[in-house]
């Protein structure tokens, strides 16, 4: 296909079979764990698949898609989101060795870290995300690994990318940054000089909170061999029927990113307004503290962002949940349905102040704005 086509092109047409007689416009779900060969020799060739825990052609076209999104060399699939932080971590990681992530990452990849990475004799240390080029400092000669997430999960840090890719590569560090916020579309941490790239593609990718699915893109060819034997090593496998939902989202993933894009600034602009509400975390928003780094590095927004509230007791902040009618109480974003959750409970920071009320996220959906902030609005009038 032609490298000069638009995303919304490319997108349409990529991963697709050759049209022919009556040829299905997506391709087909092939299920199959055991893998047949005609000659007894081919059994133990290294450049065909031998089981069907290593994919189909549906899986093939998933990953060229998400290559070409970011702009890598290659695509690794997982069973979810933290499978594809966690499987490339482990191809990375030994007894013995320092990772560097920051203090705003996603709840589960620190727990990781301090859990079962602690087991291995993987040492984490914690760093401000307004580190940028000052992260030189907390490299060790056993730093093998720095992670990043912009912006940061739940309180919305925007990270100077490309300063910590530089001291990183500096010293021969690896770098890796969650970047599921953006989706891809809206920031190419792989052009800045990052070397791999992580998606939970539960979220935009499936759009529908019916599936879960991850993905890791990588710059460069060493590190994704790694990655594929550590994976082929753990045993890791995603199913064919959750990779063509995932291939069918990335069909409208634009049009959909887009209008959610649109929601959460709108709203993020108008709870600017309120008097209930103290800060609007959205890096997008002119009174971020890090907009102007958004702006140079960021081409848009993403559907989710964290208001804080005025100081209200744990008890009014649930009442101001529950009161929500359009607002599904859960986990995750990027679907159909907008979600609303407090955030003081998962909330763990190590280089932060503590924030001057309530912490609540917002994740829009695909319903229409003026509802949304109707709902808001009357919810809020419940509880201040």
């Amino acid at each position: 296909m032609k490298n000069d086509l638009e995303r919304a092109t490319k997108f349409t047409h990529m991963g697709r079979p050759p049209a022919g007689l009556g040829t299905s416009v997506s391709h087909p779900v092939t299920r199959a764990s055991t893998l047949l060969f005609d000659k007894a020799e081919d059994l133990y060739r290294n450049d065909v698949r031998g089981y069907g825990r290593h994919g189909a052609a549906v899986h093939d076209a998933l990953a060229d898609l998400f290559t070409e999104l970011e702009g890598g060399i290659g695509t690794m699939l997982y069973s979810s989101g933290l499978a594809a932080l966690t499987g490339p971590i482990l191809s990375i990681v030994k007894p013995g060795d320092h990772i560097l992530l920051t203090d705003s990452t996603y709840g589960p990849t620190r727990h990781f870290c301090v859990t079962f990475l602690k087991r291995m004799g993987v040492k984490t240390t914690f760093y401000d995300p307004h580190i940028g080029a000052g992260i030189d400092t907390l490299i060790q000669d056993n730093t093998v690994l720095i992670l990043l997430e912009s912006p940061g999960s739940l309180t919305f840090e925007v990270q100077d990318i490309p300063a910590i890719a530089k001291a990183a590569k500096a010293k021969n560090v690896t770098t890796l940054i969650d970047n599921t916020w953006s989706a891809g579309l809206t920031l190419s941490p792989l052009q800045m000089g990052i070397d791999i790239s992580i998606h939970a593609a539960t979220k935009y990718f499936g759009g529908h909170s019916d599936v879960m699915y991850g993905a890791a893109i990588f710059a460069n060819t060493a590190r994704f061999k790694r990655a594929q034997m550590a994976a082929k090593q753990l045993g890791n496998a995603s199913s064919p029927d959750d990779a063509y939902q995932i291939l069918r989202g990335f069909r409208t993933v634009l049009p959909r990113f887009r209008q959610q894009e649109a929601t959460s600034l709108a709203l993020a602009e108008w709870l600017m307004t309120r008097d209930e509400v103290h800060q609007v975390l959205h890096p997008a928003v002119s009174d971020h503290p890090d907009h102007d780094l958004w702006a140079r590095d960021f081409t848009g927004g993403g559907c989710i962002f964290s208001v804080v509230l005025k100081p209200l007791s744990d008890a009014d902040v649930l009442r101001f949940i529950d009161g929500l009618n359009l607002f599904g109480i859960g986990y995750s974003y990027g679907g159909f349905e907008s979600l609303a959750i407090h955030c003081d409970p998962q909330l763990s920071r190590n280089c932060a102040e503590p924030l001057a009320g309530p912490l609540v996220r917002f994740a829009c959906g695909l319903e229409a704005m003026i509802d949304l902030k109707s709902d808001i609005e009357q919810s809020l009038a419940q509880v201040f």
